[in-house]
């Protein structure tokens, strides 16, 4: 077989889609969120307002966590020379470890090196280990749960996103006696949605079902403390486990479970993903830390965050751009075409300083591509209008449908 051909069929299949990814490359300034520096293809340097990071608090460049990782490294040096099971399990992760269980109000917690991972783990885990279990996963789940529950071999039934009628359709039509998980997540991260957690909880206590919540993008945003979606609701006592990250609110990286001593104990001891990785730097878990306390005493952070989301989604309406009426800090502005998706970001970015990533399939379906924009609690009015005044301009000199409001 001709590999390379083979090869070059494949990239030049995804060109013609439009779903060939390319990379910008950006430079961070520390201290200077959301601003970076664009390292131009032709060798120049130009300064760009970032609108579609995670670091959805700017907490990657917060001076109390860089002092924390600094600090961790002078003390403890790069690595942890190995798997928790070996020489990998330092003072920090334990001391991650019981802040997190504090943040979620739960007994436990397990700390990973990504969220993908930590769903990966968790699920495939938990699946496999409980006989002929069935797990029950939202339509818009995330990839890392997708792959999770495939992993475990557990059979899967999909229900219609957010349709609790549906949840409860497919529950009853399972053995009664059949272990059973739902698997779900709070703020989708696409469409800026939320789950209605208290009703899916209570389908699933009806049914003797785990409850496994993945708060990836709601963890630090939303609740008294950032607990997420379900500490906000009042409802994180009635969610089995929580999963989340280290790395979007609270700016650092690594991923982790949350739950009962012993469902944590379960991952712990038998999740190969997690036997057989190598450990968080101990730098990172002190950043992660130190991140993690900051956002529980400073509410007024993730307020200025929230407010500048419901601004810009006025402006953007106002503007008359297809954003959609999210009630998160997600704001969607719908394309519908993936090449014409890469061509607005492409303007955005070389002729108006402004970079926001296109998102096309197989991130989201066909014909629903996007531009997802994230305001932060730094970006300003000027920030704003800029956004606004730069998407008029590109879709009008493009012939963009940008009276097209989104339903």
């Amino acid at each position: 077989m001709d590999f390379d051909a083979k090869f070059r069929e494949l990239i030049s299949e995804m060109k013609l889609d439009g779903r060939y990814r390319t990379f910008i490359e950006l430079e961070r300034i520390a201290g200077e969120f959301p601003t970076a520096l664009w390292h131009r293809p032709d060798g120049g340097i130009q300064r760009v307002t970032v609108w579609c990071s995670n670091d959805y608090l700017g907490m990657g460049q917060h001076p109390r966590v860089l002092a924390a990782m600094h600090n961790a490294i002078d003390i403890f040096g790069a690595g942890t020379g190995g798997t928790r099971n070996i020489s990998g399990t330092n003072r920090q992760h334990v001391a991650l470890e019981a802040e997190l269980a504090d943040l979620h109000g739960k007994e436990a917690a397990l700390i990973f090196t990504s969220g993908w991972i930590s769903n990966l783990a968790a699920l495939g885990s938990l699946g496999r280990l409980l006989p002929d279990c069935v797990i029950f996963s939202d339509a818009l789940n995330h990839n890392s749960m997708i792959e999770g529950i495939r992993r475990s071999g557990a059979e899967r039934l999909i229900f219609r996103h957010n349709d609790v009628a549906h949840l409860d359709e497919l529950m009853g039509s399972v053995d009664p006696a059949r272990p059973k998980i739902v698997a779900f997540e709070s703020v989708y991260s696409m469409d800026g949605d939320v789950a209605p957690i208290a009703a899916i909880c209570g389908i699933a206590e009806k049914h003797g079902a785990i409850t496994y919540l993945d708060e990836v993008h709601a963890v630090g945003l939303y609740g008294a403390r950032g607990g997420g979606i379900a500490e906000r609701d009042g409802v994180a006592h009635r969610v089995t486990l929580i999963e989340g990250t280290l790395a979007k609110a609270f700016g650092v990286m690594g991923g982790y479970v949350a739950g009962s001593a012993l469902m944590i104990d379960v991952i712990r001891s038998l999740a190969d993903s997690f036997i057989f990785t190598t450990s968080l730097p101990p730098h990172l878990a002190a950043g992660a830390l130190a991140a993690i306390q900051h956002v529980k005493a400073h509410p007024e952070d993730r307020t200025r965050q929230a407010e500048n989301a419901a601004r810009l989604k006025a402006m953007l309406k106002s503007g008359g751009l297809p954003v959609l009426d999210s009630p998160t800090h997600i704001l969607p502005v719908m394309v519908g075409d993936a090449h014409l998706c890469r061509r607005i970001s492409e303007l955005l970015l070389a002729g108006r300083g402004i970079y926001v990533q296109p998102i096309n399939y197989p991130t989201v379906a066909r014909g629903l591509e996007r531009l997802r924009i994230t305001p932060t609690p730094f970006h300003t009015e000027a920030h704003m209008r800029d956004l606004v005044d730069a998407l008029i301009a590109v879709g009008r000199d493009l012939g963009w449908a940008a009276a097209r409001q989104a339903a």
